[in-house]
């Protein structure tokens, strides 16, 4: 059993109480085994993190792996024009492209302290996807996106709801709880208007029984309030508790355009709601009542979409944003930096874990999921007393991406000191270009 222990870091530990304090941290196998001033034990590492923050790692809750090549591809377009774009790359992927897609976010996001991510997945060799995530030793939930009412898409991206599920529930016997648990299958259906009744009731139905989560959009632009009433008669969370698809075991992506009795069936069932400010900010979409759903007791966790709808994986300027942009509507007060660190960690972790929250606190018994920061650097200066200026502050509003020097996923050193130890990240770069040239030059010879 692999023991570290963490020396003199300043603990952020999100935990019910928010506690924050000076202790060393031992981690044993791949949990928290203890907490407290001067541990003195042996182990097989030890960390030194004088004038360093330990917290619990982010977690990208909403993010499209499939994309992560095609950065920049669809900038300046609204939702439904950037899909035609997207879409039509997606369908000319090969498990090789797919391979150096996953690896380049999964790189892209280790490197910006993330170390649980819920991935949307695309309909085909979606095994390269979960190959990539188990080498990389992220915890992650991930499915294939499911559509089977998707006639004008490419021929590719079309199945029929018989095929989808089916795929699916192969790729769940092949990949639910492995690597000791840190994988978790999810059913992927992308857009309820995308789907249909039929499919939607049966792998929420699967899921119950297998432990394995729900994840789609919901309420993402406004032109979809007027056809889910005209296609299914209700608007989208109301129609999703009118065929039982909602509870702790969903997560719903934007949930911008929603009514109050939309945010009440989200409160009465648990339904997570997956918050993506800087994508939504892009597209034009909308902005979600994040603080209302807040009042309201709702999980609310942070991602950040995808490469071409959002341009990068940085959970730093996606904390930023989602301080920021709902001040301008209830003042300066909305939305604390502690609030939107939770949203960031422990949040994350309740929509990843489906409730359960065995990770995203620093609590003794819990997974070792972390994350030690530097001081900052000069945009965060000066360097301040942690135990008397609030750090929490100063994470969400000044740090950078490369504040983040370590990373310790399910007890096992993923980064050390900003270098990945489960890739290599010159071999994962230029695969990267090599496989979205591949695809460019493709499209181009049509």
């Amino acid at each position: 059993m692999t023991s570290i222990l963490i020396k003199n870091g300043f603990l952020i530990t999100m935990d019910a109480e928010d506690q924050r304090y000076y202790a060393d941290l031992l981690i044993e196998g791949n949990n928290i085994k203890q907490i407290g001033k001067d541990i003195s034990i042996r182990t097989d590492k030890v960390i030194d993190a004088s004038g360093r923050l330990v917290l619990p790692g982010f977690v990208q809750s909403h993010i499209h792996l499939c994309q992560s090549l095609f950065r920049g591809q669809a900038d300046d377009q609204n939702l439904l024009n950037w899909l035609v774009t997207i879409t039509t790359l997606e369908s000319h992927h090969t498990p090789e492209t797919l391979y150096a897609s996953a690896r380049l976010g999964l790189a892209e996001m280790i490197k910006s302290g993330a170390t649980g991510v819920i991935d949307m997945g695309t309909l085909h060799h979606q095994d390269s996807v979960f190959q990539a995530i188990e080498e990389s030793g992220i915890r992650a939930q991930a499915g294939k996106a499911m559509m089977d009412l998707t006639e004008n898409l490419p021929p590719a991206l079309q199945e029929t709801t018989e095929t989808s599920v089916r795929e699916s529930l192969d790729l769940l016997h092949r990949w639910h709880g492995k690597a000791n648990g840190r994988i978790r299958y999810g059913f992927a259906p992308r857009w309820q208007l995308w789907n249909t009744e039929g499919l939607l009731k049966e792998i929420k139905q699967e899921a119950d029984r297998q432990g394995a989560g729900v994840h789609g959009h919901a309420g993402e632009i406004y032109d979809e309030v007027p056809q889910m009433l005209q296609e299914r008669g209700h608007r989208n969370l109301k129609y999703l508790e009118h065929i039982g698809v909602i509870g702790p075991n969903v997560q719903m992506a934007h949930c911008i355009w929603l009514d109050d009795s939309e945010l009440r069936v989200l409160a009465e069932t648990g339904t997570h709601v997956l918050h993506c400010p800087c994508c939504n900010l892009k597209l034009g979409s909308g902005i979600a009542q994040v603080p209302e759903m807040l009042a309201r007791g709702i999980n609310v966790a942070l991602g950040s979409d995808g490469t071409p709808s959002n341009n990068n994986f940085d959970m730093f300027i996606e904390m930023r944003f989602a301080s920021l942009i709902h001040k301008y509507r209830l003042g300066a007060l909305a939305m604390p930096a502690a609030s939107v660190l939770r949203m960031a960690t422990s949040n994350g972790a309740k929509a990843l874990d489906l409730g359960g929250s065995g990770f995203g606190s620093l609590e003794i018994g819990k997974k070792a999921d972390l994350i030690i920061l530097d001081d900052g650097g000069l945009h965060a200066a000066p360097l301040p007393d942690f135990e008397r200026d609030d750090p929490v502050k100063r994470i969400v509003s000044a740090y950078q991406s490369d504040s983040v020097r370590t990373s310790i996923i399910d007890g096992q050193l993923v980064m050390e000191n900003r270098k990945l130890l489960t890739m290599d990240e010159d071999v994962v770069f230029s695969e990267a270009s090599k496989a979205w040239n591949a695809i460019a030059n493709k499209i181009a010879a049509r």
